[in-house]
């Protein structure tokens, strides 16, 4: 097992010191005319308090900003990403909070990876979810989520 450099308390993140996106991809038919995206959340904080071993991540929905379409025919327009991020916000996220609150923490024993469980509130809906996240020697935390939209009642694009 790999040295973990997190110190123990409370550790605060949000837009100022690091980042959180969102990347959809497509399948089936959407994929040959559509665009995976890449979404930048620009309001968000999340708190990370490795005493108490939770985690909690506040999403402010109506945040999403589209930075890059990537694989579609053409190349994404400004009025492509405005549409897309109107779409999101009044047809899929309704402007409601994302949030998301840890029932576990604990460190992997095999890899060293930390291991968080939880629940994640989306579009009305709240599920359960694990993120394995990747922590460097240097305390820098790393990770990839990789959810269903359907699994929150979400519809996926046709187009």
């Amino acid at each position: 097992m790999r040295p973990v450099a997190l110190a123990s308390g409370i550790h605060r993140l949000g837009p100022e010191n690091a980042s959180l996106q969102v990347r959809t991809y497509r399948e089936g038919m959407a994929a040959k005319v559509g665009h995976d995206l890449v979404i930048e959340v620009t309001r968000w904080d999340a708190s990370a308090d490795l005493t108490e071993s939770t985690v909690e991540l506040k999403v402010d929905a109506r945040s999403l900003e589209v930075r890059e379409g990537l694989r579609g025919l053409k190349p994404l327009t400004d009025e492509d990403r405005d549409e897309i991020r109107r779409n999101i916000d009044d047809k899929v996220l309704h402007g409601a909070p994302i949030a998301f609150r840890s029932t576990a923490v604990r460190l992997a024993e095999a890899d060293g990876r930390l291991v968080v469980d939880g629940e994640l509130a989306m579009a009305g809906n709240t599920r359960p979810i694990t993120a394995q996240l990747d922590v460097g020697t240097d305390g820098r935390v790393t990770g990839t989520v990789p959810l269903t939209q359907s699994e929150w009642g979400i519809k996926p694009s046709a187009a």
